[in-house]
């Protein structure tokens, strides 16, 4: 695998604060204001290029819808430029990006909130409504998976909770697309504990399942772990979670030991500064940009 450098919280900060300095605004007069006007950004800058931590179930579909890993070999090989910068969740790419002015990254649909803008991509918003009419195709399955033999009773009924119109409906209200047939929950009060754990994308809407879940079962305790589809995977298999969370398909040996169910459909949103002038890229020029083939904005942005 290639060695990429790792964002964490506390670089993130001292990079964001680093450029507030070099920019000045710290003895700026302009009411407490530090935000840069449209109108001074510069295409002519190198792109800050901000991808997920491997293992991350979203880095894994991105690469594949943008065709950023190739077959060398016999394998499937990630061809994200060493330049990326790796962000190990949701929450840290969207603030990454929120705080740099060059930059793009990639997060789910479903965690897209107005600190960051979402680009059109061949033409098609980001969309629930786009992904539904095929228009935006940048989008993948949330996916839980058990042990086929496993037996706990709460975590049974905790999947039919979240397969219920009930916990579709959940998965609707909060952005994603949910699956079709779902028939309203008939289950039954059983008492015990099940752990949930994988996929940062994932976990938003699995936190809201839980909580719809509770409301109708109150003797059960379901605990939420988030880490990232793969070791909501490997967890699963070796008994440490009951119930894994992914935001891809599941692997070829993943799926020989585990049973998968599709709970959602999301999209894959690629996200750009508010202060970025641009508003679409097509898949071939984000390719580009993943690939390092083009490395300031001026390139991909006539």
């Amino acid at each position: 695998m290639k060695l990429k450098k790792f964002i964490t919280v506390v670089a993130m900060t001292a990079m964001v604060g680093t450029l507030a300095v070099g920019c000045g605004k710290s003895d700026s007069k302009d009411n407490g204001s530090d935000k840069k006007s449209e109108s001074s950004w510069d295409s002519s800058n190198d792109i800050t290029i901000l991808s997920r931590e491997d293992g991350s179930g979203t880095r894994g579909a991105f690469i594949e819808l943008f065709g950023i890993e190739e077959e060398k070999n016999g394998e499937k090989v990630d061809m994200t430029t060493d330049e990326a910068q790796i962000t190990n969740s949701t929450s840290v790419m969207m603030t990454t990006v929120a705080g740099d002015d060059y930059s793009i990254g990639y997060v789910s649909l479903g965690s897209l909130d107005d600190s960051v803008k979402a680009l059109k991509i061949d033409g098609a918003e980001a969309t629930a409504e786009n992904i539904k009419a095929g228009k935006y195709k940048v989008s993948r399955p949330f996916n839980i998976a058990v042990k086929k033999d496993m037996k706990n009773e709460v975590a049974k009924d905790f999947i039919n909770y979240v397969m219920s119109e009930e916990g579709q409906k959940i998965v609707s209200d909060n952005g994603y697309i949910p699956v079709d047939g779902a028939k309203p929950y008939s289950g039954k009060e059983v008492s015990g504990k099940v752990v949930v754990g994988g996929s940062s994308s994932v976990s938003p809407v699995m936190e809201k399942l839980i909580e719809g879940y509770k409301a109708v079962n109150s003797k059960a305790n379901v605990e939420l772990q988030t880490t990232d589809s793969t070791t909501g995977m490997t967890s699963t298999i070796d008994g440490s979670y009951d119930i894994g969370m992914a935001s891809r398909d599941l692997k070829d040996d993943e799926a020989a030991k585990l049973q998968n169910t599709v709970i959602a459909t999301d999209g894959i949103a690629v996200i750009v500064n508010k202060n970025n002038t641009t508003d679409e890229l097509s898949a071939d020029q984000v390719k580009t940009i993943y690939t390092g083939d083009a490395t300031t904005w001026d390139e991909v942005v006539k």
